[in-house]
């Protein structure tokens, strides 16, 4: 199978649509403020935990070429994982 490449920002971009249209009313409240979510911009999967490492190794040992991204819950600064991880402010 033929791997279609992604720009980071078309990674941020796709998970920014998830967290905006759904994902953002599910998980920012309460004790979830300052965790890490971690979304995987192809599916709308995501996880939550306090530094998002844990989240992002689960989904890569379950697609090593998942696309994920990551913010903070309830703050505009993100970062994505990919190849390189490259930090993105809004």
């Amino acid at each position: 199978m033929q791997a279609i490449f992604w720009t980071v920002e078309e990674v941020a971009e796709k998970a920014k649509q998830f967290y905006d249209n759904g994902i953002r009313q599910q998980v920012e409240f309460g004790d979830n403020i300052g965790k890490m979510i971690v979304i995987d911009a192809e599916t709308g999967e995501y996880g939550i935990d306090q530094s998002g490492v844990e989240t992002a190794l689960k989904f890569k040992q379950k697609n090593p070429n998942a696309r994920l991204f990551t913010m903070r819950i309830g703050y505009d600064v993100a970062v994505s994982f990919g190849g390189a991880s490259e930090r993105i402010a809004e």
